[in-house]
């Protein structure tokens, strides 16, 4: 039977030419509506399923930012091109602050060993808290590996204010069974729920909210928490400086590949004095968490792994090869390069497992080069309050990254700015 989200690049970017016309306003009139899981086969969907391409970037954020642009939803598509600017928000806030990364970590080891003991969460993870809503989105998350955003937020907000249960706990379990789970976009989403990503404000989830944008399948009347006080929130740490990316590399290199950033044809690595003599990649998925992750999730992750392997293999005319992380020493070594270069991996597991890598290239005298995307590099210094602040430098963010439409002129920014 095939996968439903199939993890390969020619299935996103089938998905993002499917969903490009209703970018505009069905996009911004339907997208906090939960209509459920079995919706999309009566009536198309109002989001777009993209965001697990986008993940592992079997597709980039510049495309389907441009196609936002150039559909015919035009400046409607407002709302759709913010939203996917809000990843990238966020993988710059938490590179600019890994210490609160270290600190979730350290959080979910804490915890993991006496979760059993803590009254409620089994239930709660197994679907059998006795809140329909929150059983249902459970039991859908393990099912099928996502959950709609504003299901996301609601029950993150249950579960921390109605259960009274830890928010790492909550966060981990997402990131075990999410095909899109992201440190970043994962952690930070369920501290700004909690109230401590943006101190005093926390995000509470309403019953008459939860019936009327899942169009009455849910109605929680009386069995949530709606009014908790905000938690007790310490003070965020103040920005660090972005870490320095590889200048462009030159030589005989190898290419190591991971699934933080799939889409090796699009770094630049072509000529100008680089030659690229050897090819793999690694993934760890299971390093997501004390628990591992989902089954699922692994073989998503090994097969997205698998197609940027092959694509990349095609583009420089080598045979890849998957690794484990200890074993791209030997490697490298054997394959009479100067330096490794690999795509820049953000904040989060990919990024932990690369510093034994480069411990063990430095051993044997080769280099380890993380090059980091324009895209990035224009977006994430600009994370450094909130998201608001951030927006503003939507319009100029585009001008400047996207490439000219077709008739040679920069891509019209719309109203993002407002």
């Amino acid at each position: 039977m095939p996968h439903p989200i199939p993890p390969t690049r020619a299935a996103g970017l089938q998905r993002l030419a499917a969903f490009a016309p209703r970018m505009g306003q069905p996009y911004a009139e339907g997208r906090n509506h939960d209509p459920g899981p079995d919706a999309a086969a009566r009536t198309p969907p109002a989001v777009s399923g993209l965001s697990p391409y986008l993940r592992h970037r079997l597709l980039l954020e510049s495309e389907v930012a441009a196609a936002a642009v150039a559909g015919p939803g035009g400046g409607a598509a407002e709302s759709f091109i913010r939203e996917t600017l809000w990843r990238s928000y966020w993988k710059g806030w938490l590179d600019l602050h890994p210490a609160v990364w270290a600190e979730y970590r350290a959080a979910v080891a804490a915890a993991w060993p006496g979760r059993t003991a803590i009254p409620g969460l089994e239930a709660a993870l197994a679907g059998r808290s006795g809140i329909a809503c929150l059983d249902s989105w459970a039991a859908e998350l393990v099912a099928t590996g996502t959950l709609h955003n504003h299901a996301r937020m609601w029950f993150a907000s249950i579960w921390i204010f109605t259960l009274g249960l830890p928010w790492v706990l909550g966060a981990d379990f997402f990131l075990r069974h999410l095909r899109d789970g992201d440190a970043a976009s994962n952690t930070l989403s369920w501290r700004w729920v909690a109230g401590l990503q943006t101190p005093g404000k926390h995000y509470v989830a309403r019953a008459g909210n939860i019936a009327r944008f899942t169009a009455g399948r849910f109605d929680p009347v009386g069995e949530l928490n709606e009014d908790p006080a905000p938690p007790a929130a310490g003070p965020l740490p103040p920005p660090q400086p972005l870490p320095a990316a590889a200048a462009r590399p030159r030589g005989r290199l190898a290419l190591l590949l991971h699934d933080d950033d799939l889409h090796a044809e699009s770094l630049g690595l072509e000529g100008e004095g680089a030659e690229i003599v050897a090819l793999a990649g690694f993934a760890t998925p299971g390093a997501r968490s004390p628990g591992g992750c989902a089954p699922a999730v692994a073989a998503w992750v090994e097969a997205a792994l698998a197609d940027g392997l092959d694509r990349a293999g095609r583009h420089f005319a080598l045979a890849p090869c998957r690794l484990a992380p200890a074993e791209v020493a030997g490697w490298a070594a054997a394959s009479g390069c100067a330096a490794v270069v690999t795509p820049w991996s953000p904040v989060g597991w990919t990024a932990e497992a690369l510093g034994p890598v480069e411990a063990a290239l430095a051993a044997r005298g080769l280099p380890l080069l993380r090059l980091r995307r324009p895209w990035d590099s224009a977006c994430w210094p600009l994370a450094t309050r909130g998201f608001f602040a951030f927006r503003k430098h939507i319009p100029r963010l585009l001008q400047e990254l996207l490439p000219p439409s077709p008739g040679g002129a920069a891509p019209a920014a719309g109203p993002t700015a407002a």
